[in-house]
């Protein structure tokens, strides 16, 4: 459906892609930032739980538009600086399966609340359906 794009002068990582194109006509989605907190608006301790609701609240936001993981064009991971990555980067490729879209991980000094540990945007590209959009 994308074509993945990993130039050999660049290089290549094998959990993700350099950039990824999509055919003319897609239909796409924005899934605003999505934190560790559930719909409850808990925010558990330690990045391990946090990364898994936020993964899971992207899919949730992709699912509610027909899509998944394999849809993901581009996704931006905000991590709180001096936290463990090894706990989100293991919930992130549990979530995303074989899809490697483009990505970006940032650290930064801190989130909407201090007790959150990271954060994900993702961008998201399918077919177009016959349906009308909803707005």
């Amino acid at each position: 459906m994308h074509k993945k794009l990993s130039p050999e002068t660049i290089g290549s990582n094998p959990n993700y892609s350099q950039g990824i194109e999509t055919a003319p006509g897609m239909r796409i989605v924005a899934v605003a930032g999505q934190t560790g907190r559930d719909g409850a608006g808990n925010v558990p301790e330690g990045m391990a739980a946090q990364a898994d609701i936020a993964w899971r609240n992207v899919m949730t936001v992709l699912a509610e538009a027909g899509m998944g993981a394999e849809h993901i064009i581009h996704y931006t991971s905000y991590l709180v600086a001096g936290s463990d990555s090894k706990p989100y980067d293991e919930a992130r490729l549990r979530h995303l399966g074989n899809a490697r879209p483009a990505s970006t991980k940032v650290y930064i000094s801190g989130l909407a609340q201090p007790n959150m540990l990271c954060e994900v945007q993702a961008f998201a590209a399918a077919p177009a359906s016959t349906q009308e959009p909803i707005v």
